[in-house]
């Protein structure tokens, strides 16, 4: 139990999936950031760009800026010290939710040790935008983060990522850095059960977005139509039926049969 409890409050701010699509963001996130004092934020070049674009009369530089990267112990002394002085405080990730996926999760556990007002707000998460579409268990699943880069290892995680979903019957979930979305599921395909189903979902709540849910014996035939020519790559619809994901924000869903 903290000794003192804090007057601060900590709005946790979802920030848009694609840059081009503010829509998603409900307008009470406007509200919370003219509040807001003090802003912790994952990457501060994109969080001013993004806080301008939901407010135009904003002055980017009346306002404190702190990135977070990984909380280090000295961005914790500072955000613990803003938590004594009362400040409002906004917390910005990359992308999507704060504390989801994003390393604003350990401020989020100092302000609680400080007694402070945590207050999430609602927003876009490609996690459980992509679960929702899947068409496969949202009772029970897991967000596995990122897979290894080795290729043995990446087999290995992705069969034990299958056979506990078997086991549970559960959804497995997991990204990779965007550039190496096409090995991932090269890898995939030459690893996981004809039978077992995978979701790609890519550029989520932008004007590209792809969702699609097929099971890897699918998944493989449409590979190979297109590399015979039979299928073109993606469109800037985001409508083929087998999609370039090169350096393309995507989450995958796993589901074993």
């Amino acid at each position: 139990m903290a000794s003192t409890v804090s007057t601060s409050t900590v709005y946790l701010i979802p920030a848009y999936l694609d840059e081009h699509s503010l829509a998603p963001l409900p307008p009470y996130i406007l509200d919370a950031v003219k509040a807001c004092e003090v802003f912790f934020v994952e990457n501060e070049r994109s969080a001013r760009r993004y806080l301008k674009a939901l407010w135009k009369e904003m002055v980017i530089d009346h306002y404190q800026w702190y990135p977070i990267h990984k909380a280090e112990e000295e961005v914790k002394a500072i955000f613990r010290q803003q938590l004594k002085e009362g400040r409002t405080i906004g917390l910005i990730s990359e992308a999507g939710c704060p504390g989801v996926a994003d390393p604003g999760q350990i401020l989020t556990e100092a302000a609680h040790q400080a007694g402070a007002t945590v207050r999430p707000l609602v927003g876009p998460s490609s996690i459980l935008l992509a679960l929702m579409a899947s068409g496969m268990n949202g009772q029970q699943f897991r967000f596995a983060g990122y897979l290894p880069v080795d290729n043995a290892g990446r087999a290995k995680a992705l069969r034990d990522l299958e056979a506990e979903s078997q086991r549970l019957h559960c959804t497995q979930l997991f990204i990779e850095t965007p550039y190496r979305n096409n090995q991932l599921i090269e890898t995939i395909l030459q690893t996981c059960r004809p039978t077992t189903q995978l979701c790609i979902a890519a550029n989520l709540t932008g004007p590209g977005e792809f969702i699609r849910t097929r099971t890897i014996a699918e998944w493989k035939q449409l590979a190979q139509a297109a590399i015979a020519g039979q299928q073109t790559g993606p469109s800037s619809s985001g409508t083929a039926d087998f999609p370039n994901l090169h350096k393309q924000p995507a989450i995958f869903c796993l589901m074993a049969r």
